[in-house]
């Protein structure tokens, strides 16, 4: 398996890197939901719709101060190994010494003060919101062999009326580890939740994106009335 190698330039280029591209694709990222605090570790796991998903859980993980890792297909980390000091690390589907070893690693890096490990249970890309949804059981023998918080979080690309999407990130309530029931309950939940929701009521902007035209447009046009506003109320000082 390829184990995290976090930190170093690198890993401190890359953060920063994630978080620029994040801002000039979206609009912004949204959260909606108290994100967990505490030194303890805990098991998060998401939906997983769209390729942008792993950057969203590591800028989750940063905004939330832990210490987060990703599981992560190995074929595909060895193509973009540099992904390793972002925090993933690999398992081999359909292998299962491989797996076993790859969920042990998990659950030492459980271990360790304010560790998040993220697991995408699906196995694989599917669209949004389709259910029921089909978790593979490895999120249950980790949450088992672990014993640490397992926290359900929903992951929604949503064009509202911007040029842009926005990200939009569900947290649910946490909860001990338990049967695959108990987990394919708490992403359906979350899920559902954001497929309900038609605008931004509730979120909270988390990282702020790119403007479109028609905002920079908007900014342009009442640009000299706002400037107009304020010398008056300077002039009656």
């Amino acid at each position: 398996m390829i184990r995290a190698a976090k930190g170093g330039p690198l890993g401190w280029a890359l953060d920063r890197y994630v978080g620029w591209k994040l801002r000039g694709a979206f609009r912004g990222l949204w959260i909606r939901g108290a994100l967990p605090s505490g030194p303890e570790g805990r098991l998060v796991y998401l939906n997983h719709a769209n390729w942008w998903d792993g950057f969203v859980a590591h800028q989750v993980c940063l905004m939330a101060g832990w210490d987060g890792y990703c599981l992560m297909d190995e074929e595909n980390l060895r193509r973009y190994r540099f992904l390793a000091r972002l925090g993933a690390f690999s398992i081999r589907r359909g292998h299962a010494a491989s797996t076993l070893g790859s969920l042990r690693y998990a659950r030492r890096l459980l271990r360790g003060p304010r560790a998040a490990v993220c697991l995408f249970p699906e196995g694989e890309h599917r669209p949004f919101g389709v259910l029921p949804l089909r978790l593979e059981r490895g999120v249950e023998w980790l949450s088992r062999a672990a014993d640490v918080t397992c926290v359900p979080v929903g992951i929604r690309y949503a064009f509202f009326e911007h040029e842009r999407p926005d990200v939009l990130v569900e947290v649910g309530e946490p909860h001990a580890s338990g049967p695959l029931a108990r987990f394919e309950a708490g992403l359906t939940g979350v899920v559902t939740r954001l497929a309900c929701a038609t605008n931004l009521d509730g979120f909270t902007q988390c990282l702020a994106g790119a403007e479109g035209v028609a905002e920079r447009w908007d900014a342009v046009r009442h640009g000299p009335a706002r400037w107009v506003t304020r010398a008056k109320g300077d002039g009656s000082r």
